[in-house]
């Protein structure tokens, strides 16, 4: 059985497609999506439609991001968050056209049954974004931390990776679990095309949103595969790049 983490897919169904073939899944794998399933390319809704299939035959584990959050209340209440709107949220709202309303409580059902965080059973923390709690995320009182914080991987980018875990200079936040799985912030920031390793954090986001690929590492092996770049599978559209 394999483990694998799949980074952020803003709405690239295509994109998604095309990685879970190169990953040739089986029936035994498991998939830890690490969030942000909408807001960027042109079929957000059709994304979901398809993940929640997915999960009817493959065993999926579905973090919550930031932008999940947005769309979920966009569905419960037709409010239109403006911050949304112009990070993906109107390519989203266009992409549920055609969707009957029982159909969207079903999408806000899924949405609704998004997990915070995985802690699997070696250890191993998966999240959005981070947390800021010194105790871990079981103590971050402000649960939007876990899909809005940066912070987590920005100081995990500033240790020196020769540092010893047991150092007083360790940061204490980091020494909670044995990994922890990450997307929110894409790597293409960095100018960096693939996964990327900070101390025991591993950021999967490799800017699918913008002009990056969708992927998906085999947590045990540390190998990956990626989708074609997400912009070039959708040549009529923006995407994010627009702002």
């Amino acid at each position: 059985m394999r483990t694998i983490a799949i980074g952020d897919i803003h709405g690239g169904l295509k994109g998604l497609v095309q990685l879970l073939n190169k990953l040739e899944v089986k029936d035994e794998d498991e998939l830890i999506f690490m969030g942000d399933y909408v807001d960027g390319w042109s079929e957000s809704a059709q994304v979901v439609q398809f993940l929640i299939d997915l999960s009817k035959k493959i065993k999926c584990i579905f973090i919550r991001g930031n932008h999940d959050v947005w769309c979920e209340d966009w569905l419960k209440t037709g409010e239109v968050n403006m911050t949304w709107y112009i990070h993906g949220g109107m390519e989203t709202m266009a992409s549920y056209d055609g969707f009957s309303e029982e159909e969207k409580e079903v999408h806000i059902a899924f949405f609704k049954n998004l997990k915070l965080y995985h802690l699997d059973e070696q250890n191993r923390l998966f999240l959005h974004a981070g947390f800021t709690s010194m105790h871990g995320v079981e103590k971050e009182v402000h649960k939007p931390t876990l899909y809005f914080d940066r912070t987590l991987w920005e100081l995990a980018l500033a240790i020196d990776n020769n540092l010893d875990t047991k150092s007083h200079f360790y940061p204490n936040r980091l020494k909670h679990y044995n990994e922890i799985y990450i997307g929110h912030t894409p790597t293409t920031n960095f100018n960096v095309e693939i996964p990327m390793n900070a101390v025991n954090i591993w950021n999967v986001d490799t800017g699918a949103a913008f002009k990056g690929r969708i992927s998906g590492m085999d947590i045990e092996t540390k190998q990956y595969l990626q989708s074609d770049p997400v912009y070039s599978l959708y040549p009529n559209e923006k995407g994010r790049n627009k702002i």
